[in-house]
């Protein structure tokens, strides 16, 4: 369906933007997984290695989040530096808040993935009830953007906990983690092109699950190798993925093969 810029201004009384959300691409899940395996490793570098502890590395994050944030708010169009730079830190952010809750609060792995679905659900009905839409490729009013990117935080925050829960359970290890995550995206793809499963669930089911592999990527290349990884350490994991990301964002930002035609932007 096509967006009519009449029928937006009508629906919201928020000023209506060109889309904020890039185009689903294989780009778009190479960044994401690149960013959520840094969000594993610049969390647990930081926290570790300059010894800011859970505590003081959340606040540090959250305060460079809710700056990086602003500037997207701000801005009227999709910005490949700007919309990655905010997915990268939110990553961190998601993973602390879960962290803390396990081990500085010490609530359980099995509570904490209940009440952040219970969260991200309630965020999908409220977006729904709202906008009467939960497509990535409306996100064009500062309301949409504000519900998008809460659900984001809830993502990353749920795939920590679900992702911890079951590595702890069936204690697989890395890479045999990272296999299963990634079975279980391909799965997911495979029930929305063969079997009708639905765009917009497959879509974010698949964001979900990319958080637990990214994170079983980042700790097979960053952990001792007696413990089951490669070694590289957390701050060359966390380099090598960043100077990628970079290299990516700014391969579509010369070519802008991820932005949405503003005329041909779906509201279904």
């Amino acid at each position: 369906m096509t967006i009519n810029p009449t029928d937006e201004l009508t629906a919201s009384p928020l000023r209506t933007l060109a889309n904020k959300v890039p185009e689903i691409t294989l780009y778009f899940w190479v960044i994401k997984i690149l960013a959520t395996t840094v969000g594993e490793t610049a969390a647990d570098f930081l926290n570790t290695n300059l010894g800011l502890g859970l505590s003081g590395t959340t606040v540090v994050m959250a305060l460079l989040l809710a700056a990086v944030l602003v500037a997207q708010f701000r801005s009227p169009r999709y910005v490949p530096g700007l919309y990655w730079l905010a997915v990268v830190l939110i990553s961190v952010v998601g993973t602390l808040i879960t962290d803390n809750l396990t081990d500085n609060v010490g609530i359980p792995l099995e509570a904490t993935t209940v009440v952040f679905a219970i969260a991200l659900a309630a965020c999908f009905a409220a977006w729904q009830a709202t906008e009467h839409t939960l497509s990535i490729h409306a996100v064009t009013t500062t309301r949409r953007e504000a519900f998008y990117w809460l659900t984001v935080l809830f993502t990353f925050a749920l795939g920590t906990a679900a992702g911890d829960l079951v590595a702890e359970n069936l204690n697989l290890g890395y890479w045999k983690s990272a296999l299963l995550f990634a079975a279980l995206i391909a799965v997911v793809t495979g029930a929305h092109l063969r079997l009708g499963l639905n765009a917009i669930g497959a879509f974010w089911i698949a964001y979900i699950l990319t958080r637990p592999l990214g994170a079983s990527i980042g700790d097979y290349l960053s952990q001792d190798t007696d413990a089951g990884g490669l070694g590289l350490g957390t701050l060359l994991t966390s380099a090598l993925f960043l100077v990628t990301i970079l290299a990516v964002v700014l391969h579509l930002t010369r070519t802008r093969l991820d932005q949405t035609p503003a005329a041909t932007a779906d509201v279904g």
